[in-house]
């Protein structure tokens, strides 16, 4: 792994490590010459580090909410924006206009299925007193909250568990039955991005090492350490940790692929690759029926939808308002 070319290409993904500066936790992530949303500064220590950020606790306990007007639909995708912006409602494929907002939100998305549409309820985590769980299509229900750090991912089990990563110390706290003040594991990492259940409930999360270079790992079902899983493959920047119903899939952010793979012991071994052509940084992306949702964070912005397993060009491209798009969900009434 070249991990000179991974510190330049923060792309992205330096967006989400930006509310690291939150928490006073230095980064040594970079901005590249097409960030616009992180400033970097010289620390002490000669790292660069993000510049700051506003302070995600300040931010509301529930969100605002404006009205959706398409309130009879079924089926509804989020694109969800930098923190402390909004996320963008859609309801494809009957449109790939924006069709409401959530407000005071931003990071990543997860609901309550492996892959496809949630039943009902989806959570967006925004801040360590912002782990919400919506009503479909945006009522704010619950909110948990992590005791410090910056949430950066979350993922639920089959059985309703809540994994939620730490961007500022590489765990991830697991709100069993997602309730409660949640259970703290320590993982590998130097810093977590992404966290994903596979049918088995093994629990996956990439982020980076402390040598900055891609990281995967698990937590395997009633194990209580995680454990560093080599892919056969480089990845080149971490992306979303999905299962897709036969693979475990790895976004790479820096190549505009997807990476299925079968993991056997403490080895993924890749499968498949599949291209999403015309993305520039898919930050989160999620599976849903035969397609992927992109929040594309990269020129300004967008949402993009591609056939899946299929890849290839986008078959569609939302309209509305975008503020760097890093998480995407779906979930139907």
């Amino acid at each position: 792994m070249n991990t000179t070319g991974f510190v330049k290409h923060a792309g992205a993904l330096a967006a989400l490590t930006i509310c690291s500066a939150c928490a006073a936790v230095p980064l040594s992530l970079s901005k590249g010459q097409d960030d616009v949303a992180v400033a970097p500064s010289t620390a002490a220590n000669g790292r660069l580090v993000t510049a700051a950020y506003p302070n995600l606790s300040m931010l509301p306990r529930y969100a605002t909410i404006v009205p959706d007007r398409h309130a009879k639909s079924k089926a509804f995708e989020y694109i969800i924006n930098d923190y402390g912006s909004y996320a963008s409602i859609f309801d494809y494929p009957k449109s790939d206009q924006q069709i409401g907002t959530i407000t005071n939100v931003g990071g990543q998305g997860c609901t309550n299925v492996l892959y496809g549409y949630g039943r009902k309820t989806f959570w967006i985590v925004a801040g360590a007193n912002q782990i919400t769980e919506y009503e479909v299509p945006q009522k704010p229900i619950k909110t948990l909250s992590i005791a410090s750090g910056q949430p950066s991912s979350c993922a639920m089990d089959t059985s309703g568990d809540l994994a939620v990563g730490n961007l500022a110390n590489g765990s991830v706290v697991i709100f069993t039955n997602a309730t409660g003040s949640g259970t703290v594991m320590t993982t590998p990492l130097f810093r977590e991005y992404f966290d994903g259940y596979d049918n088995h409930g093994n629990l996956f999360a990439d982020g980076i090492s402390s040598s900055y270079s891609f990281e995967l790992v698990e937590l395997p079902k009633g194990h209580s350490k995680f454990q560093i899983i080599t892919t056969s493959n480089p990845v080149f920047f971490p992306g979303s940790v999905q299962w897709d119903g036969t693979y475990l899939t790895v976004t790479d952010q820096g190549a505009a692929a997807m990476y299925r793979y079968t993991v056997s012991g403490t080895k993924a071994t890749l499968e498949g690759t599949i291209s999403l052509l015309g993305s520039v940084d898919c930050a989160q992306t999620w599976i849903a029926t035969g397609v992927v949702f992109c929040a594309d964070a990269a020129n300004g912005g967008s949402g993009l939808v591609f056939k899946y397993p299929a890849g290839g060009s986008a078959v569609a491209v939302f309209t509305g308002n975008f503020d760097l798009p890093l998480g995407t969900v779906a979930a139907e009434k």
